[in-house]
């Protein structure tokens, strides 16, 4: 009695569900004409969950560096301040134990979690696979942490971006996602990372766009703006949203001054090529010495330490002391000195292999020099120029330009930490004069160095060689030709899609059923009975082939309403899968040279309609 009470009610709920199906239907068809999500929504939703959770990684890591620097220095605020208050003997021994620290958290936690993906985000960019190794990635946040904590010479962005390129690398493989949505995932958290770590969502955006894919085309600027934004909006909750450096209003004294201006920027591009060099050099000079990471960021340590008997200036990123330089009358002499053994500090912490960024250190230098500079021009034209503070600003955004050899981004970037608009005009001029002479020295960035040792060209290689089979998918919702409707309907239903995969048993493609083609049949219950996929089938229908490259895949969904099309064995016809236009668009996005070219011509007939399939 029991089962058959089953049996019934099994065929009462089929009954149920079969009486539905028409009315469910009919609600997706409604969504997908009116409210649907496309694919490059989804991308740009994704974007906006990265940069919220980079933000909130910002945040913690932020916490976790405070509190162990109160553990090892037990003074709270800024290292400078705090390395000033404490007793010589700690000054030396504070930086050599977190080298020390840091050092073996590379030496030992590199070999327990060695992988075969990089852990370097610019690398996972614009080189790798668009996938960073968690373990690996943890251990380097954990020695940056220690080295950071102890007043190494170096800056907190680095493993903050660090922290955030890896969530949203995780993300990227819970989504399995093709190579170029993981790539741009990964760009999302570099540029969440950034914006968070100064406050400033547009350069954090521009900065990745730039350097690490050297593409401002939608398809990726539009994420990472997106990222940037919820990243700074996160941080700001938490930390205010006051402008990273507070200054008096910026302002020339006069018209000509402009010349002043271009002369800095020449000077920062002079500059920035040999500060590189010695970062180089002592990196060179470090990797002589063949022992393990825990002596030789010791050592780094150790110098920094040394320094900071007389100097804790030297101490940290030097925020405080950038502060310091923009709003104050500093002795020429005095400045010239902390900004000389400031290099040193960071020279022989980057050489020693601590992990950190140099972003900060950068602006340091950048500020010192244009303070002195400004000191000169006082000199020269005593009461009819800026103050030296102005140049000082001035001087940070293009020696960050001549560096990084990203001129907008360094515009913006400074904009961003002041809020003060009229900074801009003269950095416009004085940035794309320092990167024009910066270039014509030495045609290698801040970053280009790195990238290049690890496989220069291998980004243009590998977009070059990426066909369809790269970017497909193999799973596809499919039916057989003899599929009844109510099968048919459930298939619609249960995925978001606007065509379906008809299919014979041996996987032998046959065509599509339109999700608009099932429309007349919804409220004919008679018809929807006997109809089977055949009858409604499309069998015209364009399709790739693996080994098509992207130029013809943009062709394809040129003439083609949706965002996705099949993928055909060329020789048998089975059906191996799909392939998405975000990922087609993405890839050329990346793309330098004709493909590029082509790639936007496609882009432009393809990019009319976004509809979903």
């Amino acid at each position: 009695m029991k089962p058959n009470s089953n049996r019934i009610e099994r065929l009462l709920g089929a009954d149920r569900l079969r009486s539905r199906l028409p009315r469910l239907l009919t609600i997706r068809v409604w969504l997908i004409e009116h409210w649907h999500v496309t694919q490059a929504q989804q991308i740009l939703l994704l974007a906006a969950l990265v940069g919220a959770l980079g933000g909130l990684a910002t945040v913690l890591l932020r916490s976790a560096m405070n509190g162990l620097h109160l553990l090892l220095t037990g003074q709270s605020g800024g290292l400078v301040e705090s390395f000033g208050a404490m007793t010589p003997g700690h000054r030396l021994l504070v930086p050599v134990i977190g080298g020390v620290v840091a050092g073996a958290v590379i030496h030992f936690g590199i070999r327990l979690g060695r992988s075969e993906r990089t852990t370097d985000y610019m690398e996972a960019v614009a080189l790798g696979r668009g996938s960073l190794s968690f373990r690996s990635s943890l251990v380097k946040i954990v020695s940056a942490t220690f080295s950071i904590a102890s007043g190494a010479s170096i800056g907190r962005e680095g493993p903050l971006v660090q922290l955030s390129s890896v969530v949203a690398s995780l993300l990227g493989w819970f989504r399995r996602w093709p190579l170029p949505r993981r790539r741009v995932l990964v760009a999302c958290g570099a540029a969440a990372g950034v914006a968070a770590a100064y406050n400033a969502p547009i350069a954090g955006a521009l900065f990745v766009s730039e350097i690490m894919l050297q593409s401002i085309a939608m398809e990726t600027l539009g994420p990472l703006v997106v990222s940037s934004v919820m990243a700074t909006e996160v941080m700001r909750w938490f930390r205010g949203g006051e402008p990273l450096y507070a200054i008096p209003p910026f302002h020339l004294a006069t018209g000509w001054e402009l010349g002043f201006v271009a002369v800095l920027g020449a000077l920062c591009g002079l500059v920035a090529p040999l500060f590189l060099r010695l970062l180089r050099a002592s990196e060179a000079l470090f990797s002589l010495a063949r022992v393990p990471a825990f002596v030789r960021m010791g050592l780094g340590g150790l110098v920094v330490g040394a320094i900071a008997l007389r100097y804790p200036q030297v101490c940290g990123n030097g925020y405080s002391v950038i502060v310091s330089i923009l709003n104050e009358d500093w002795v020429w002499r005095s400045l010239l000195v902390i900004l000389a053994l400031k290099v040193v500090a960071t020279s022989a912490t980057f050489g020693s292999g601590a992990v950190g960024g140099v972003f900060t250190p950068t602006l340091f230098v950048g500020a010192g020099l244009g303070h002195l500079f400004g000191e000169v021009c006082g000199a020269v034209l005593p009461g009819h120029v800026a103050p030296p503070g102005a140049y000082a600003l001035a001087g940070m955004g293009m020696f960050i330009a001549a560096a990084t050899r990203a001129p907008l981004t360094a515009i913006l970037m400074v904009f961003e930490m002041t809020l003060d608009p009229s900074v801009i005009m003269p950095l416009m001029l004085g940035c794309v004069v320092a990167y024009y002479t910066a270039t014509t020295i030495d045609g290698r960035s801040l970053y280009s160095h790195a990238l290049a040792k690890k496989g220069e060209g291998a980004l243009p290689q590998s977009l070059a060689g990426l066909s369809v089979s790269d970017l497909m998918k193999n799973e596809a919702a499919v039916v057989h030709p003899d599929s009844p409707f109510s099968e048919v309907a459930r298939s619609f239903i249960a995925n978001n899609i606007k065509y379906l995969y008809v299919v014979e048993a041996d996987g032998t493609f046959r065509g599509v059923v339109s999700l608009q083609d099932t429309k007349p049949y919804l409220n004919a219950a008679h018809l929807a009975d006997v109809v089977i996929a055949f009858d409604i089938m499309r069998g015209e229908f364009p399709v790739l082939r693996p080994d098509s490259t992207l130029a013809e895949a943009i062709e394809a969904f040129a003439r083609h309403d949706g965002e996705r099309l099949p993928v055909v064995d060329g020789r048998d016809g089975r059906l191996l899968g799909r392939v998405a236009k975000a990922d087609v668009m993405l890839a050329l996005a990346h793309k330098p040279g004709a493909a590029a070219r082509a790639g936007a011509a496609g882009a432009q007939r393809a990019g009319g309609d976004t509809s979903a399939t």
